[in-house]
């Protein structure tokens, strides 16, 4: 025993820990994920592990030669009521369609779904066409959670937390909800994690302790219980880590090994990491074990305090401090009122919520107290997350600039043992000069943004002197009328701001919309009541219902807005409408932008036909555009062999949904384009052009 002590508490054993675990998840990250499935599958049967359904979307997680996910999309709302009481987990089923490999992100800097997957070792989607019963008899574990489920899913007022606290599913929270607690930094609240386990643990070990003396077999009941949870849960890396380091303080506290709390850890990240190296892209992972770090490392400032909310403040300011980075790359904003809310809604949570949440599980008929708690939760969340003063926004940061904040944060929090306060300076001094990186970056950006079938064109001038947003897309390819009003999705919230956000955009100068078609401009109210807009430009023409209903909205907010014009100027930048006359079509009447920066010449065409490009060439003497936003995505009826022979584009960029129904972009604008490079948003994602002292380089969102 004393030998294996002696192995354990060295830091020859960590270090070498930490570098096996190192150059493990380097190789397998850069080398090609072996399967079991060759992607020709059209035929599984697996176990049904998880269900959600979000809009018409049913998604099944599956167990079969390996892991895979199912998306199922719903015909019609009899289907939608069928399947609730069709499907349960544990349940057999067979599957008919389609393996996919899931997607990446196609806008620089968001959500990773492929990496996501990864990181719970799914490497495929399957789009099914129909799913078949093989059979209903259930394994015990699985008819432990259904009964779990069936519980919750029958006490209605609260079920939604009960399934947040006690399953850690939060997808029946509000999305208004969900998002106020992410911009009060509390979301941390409502992931399953060491709240959950400290709370059983403590009272499956006091329990045990008054019906029996012998400690070894009771931690053994309560570890036993920990991992039935873990499975209840569904194994996420926040539940493992709490679950592995109770496990080993157990044992260390048990057999007196004397192992130190940040060495245990370091095991444990290793040990996740050693299993599935693509824990690394898994945020909750992230979040988990960078906070767990600095709260042990910095575990002295917390017990110097004597009172319970002094103790929870010095926790919720080294917690936030911690997670800096990782808000920034996340989430695009950092906000220090999370520092002091922390203080007020972990006691309300951990104190009263939670507990009262599992006792309402056993005893239902107090979920009426429950769900006044609940309110006041929500309502005060709700009413700080409308508190922006102390919200910053950041862009998007490399590795370099990440190793320096942890590098400042680290200075700071060991000043603070010595109660040196006025070391945050130099971490204030950084996140202002961070806050205002673009007035000191002389780089001029132009982004085609993929949102899927339609436009939307990001124009960042030099030295934050302008930003311009051309269309906004929209959602179009609905084909049940039944789902029309119930999607969560916007483009505007989901894409569009976060990309805005990540490049360090917090207001556009003028937001154009090329013309009325839903596709262009079907967020822009989305985008108007979401994001500070000076400025709006309509086409020329009749307004349409879409452009009618933003108007309105423009004139709530006290929000100009222009139609029909010749040219804007922002800083030394023009960009000029080429208007020739009035069409009897709305892609016609697009308003054709050309703008020449840096020397380069840009020709965005909107939906402009083949009519609208003969008058062009009639009226204005355009040649050797550099860089052309190819018309109508790339349909047969713009982009005429005579108007692409006279502009001669050096690079094209055609704006199109993968897939789509109408085929664009065309085979025979492909050729009249082919002397020029193509660039696709359903090849290639977003694409980036950056012009730095007159030299232009372009990059894509997929290789």
């Amino acid at each position: 025993m004393q030998k294996l002590k002696t192995i354990l508490q060295s830091k020859y054993l960590i270090i070498c820990l930490i570098l096996i675990t190192l150059f493990k998840t380097i190789y397998v990250i850069n080398n090609k994920i072996k399967t079991v499935y060759n992607g020709n599958e059209t035929k599984i049967q697996g176990i049904i592990n998880d269900i959600n359904i979000e809009d018409n979307k049913l998604s099944i997680e599956l167990i079969s030669d390996e892991k895979i996910i199912v998306n199922y999309y719903i015909k019609n709302e009899q289907e939608l009521n069928n399947i609730y009481n069709e499907y349960q987990l544990g349940e057999q089923i067979i599957v008919l369609g389609n393996l996919n490999k899931p997607i990446k992100n196609t806008i620089f800097n968001l959500f990773n779904y492929q990496k996501y997957l990864a990181s719970k070792k799914i490497y495929w989607t399957f789009t099914a066409n129909n799913i078949y019963h093989v059979s209903h008899q259930i394994p015990t574990m699985y008819k432990i959670k259904n009964l779990i489920i069936k519980r919750i899913t029958s006490i209605k007022d609260v079920s939604s937390y009960l399934n947040t606290f006690i399953l850690g599913n939060d997808n029946l929270l509000t999305n208004e909800v969900v998002a106020s607690y992410r911009t009060n930094g509390i979301s941390h609240l409502f992931a399953v994690s060491g709240m959950h386990i400290t709370f059983f643990s403590s009272f499956l070990l006091l329990l045990l302790n008054k019906i029996s003396k012998l400690k070894k077999l009771n931690y053994l009941i309560v570890i036993l219980f920990l991992l039935l949870y873990m499975f209840l849960t569904g194994y996420s890396p926040s539940i493992i880590r709490s679950v592995m380091l109770f496990i080993l303080c157990s044992i260390n506290k048990l057999y007196n090994l004397n192992l130190k709390n940040i060495n245990i850890l370091i095991t444990i990240c290793s040990i996740m990491l050693f299993i599935n190296p693509y824990y690394i892209y898994n945020l909750g992972f992230i979040f988990s074990f960078v906070v767990s770090f600095y709260l042990i490392i910095f575990s002295n400032l917390i017990k110097n305090i004597n009172n319970y909310f002094g103790k929870i403040f010095i926790t919720s300011l080294i917690a936030f401090l911690a997670s800096i980075p990782i808000l920034i790359n996340n989430f695009f904003y950092i906000n220090f009122i999370s520092i002091f809310l922390n203080v007020i809604f972990v006691s309300f949570v951990s104190i009263l919520i939670f507990p009262l949440s599992i006792i309402t599980f056993i005893f239902p008929f107090l979920s009426p107290l429950l769900k006044i708690l609940i309110i006041i939760l929500e309502n005060l969340s709700l009413f700080f997350s409308k508190i922006t003063i102390l919200k910053i926004s950041l862009c998007h940061i490399n590795l370099l600039i990440i190793t320096i904040y942890y590098l400042i944060i680290t200075i700071i929090l060991k000043c603070f043992q010595s109660k040196k306060y006025y070391s945050i300076i130099p971490l204030i001094i950084i996140i202002f000069f961070h806050h205002n990186i673009l007035y000191f970056d002389k780089s001029a950006m132009i982004t085609m943004i993929d949102v899927g079938q339609g436009d939307s064109i990001l124009i960042r001038l030099p030295y934050q002197k302008g930003n311009i947003l051309i269309d906004t897309g929209g959602i179009v390819d609905y084909n049940q009328e039944w789902q029309k009003n119930k999607t969560t999705y916007s483009i505007a919230k989901d894409k569009l701001i976060p990309y805005l956000n990540s490049v360090g955009i917090s207001k556009l100068d003028y937001l154009i919309l090329s013309h009325g078609d839903y596709d262009h401009m079907g967020e822009a109210i989305n985008l108007v009541n979401n994001f500070k807009i000076d400025k709006v430009i309509f086409n020329c023409g009749d307004l349409n219902e879409l452009e009618l209903d933003l108007i309105n909205n423009l004139n709530e907010q006290n929000i100009p807005y222009y139609n029909c014009l010749q040219k804007i100027s922002v800083a030394n930048n023009s960009l000029f409408f080429l208007t020739t006359r009035e069409y009897d079509n709305e892609n016609d009447n697009s308003n054709v932008i050309y703008m020449k920066l840096n020397n380069y010449k840009f020709l965005f065409m909107g939906d402009s036909g083949i009519d609208k490009e003969k008058d062009i060439l009639k009226k204005y003497a355009l040649n050797q555009i550099d860089i052309l936003k190819v018309g109508h995505h790339g349909s047969k009826t713009s982009s005429s062999k005579e108007f692409i022979d006279s502009i001669n584009p050096k690079y094209s960029l055609i704006s199109v949904g993968k897939n789509n129904r109408y085929k664009h972009p065309n085979d025979e604008v492909l050729e009249t384009l082919v002397k020029s490079e193509i660039y696709r948003t359903d090849k290639n994602g977003s694409i980036m052009l950056k012009i730095i002292d007159n030299k232009l380089t372009i990059k894509t969102c997929l290789p």
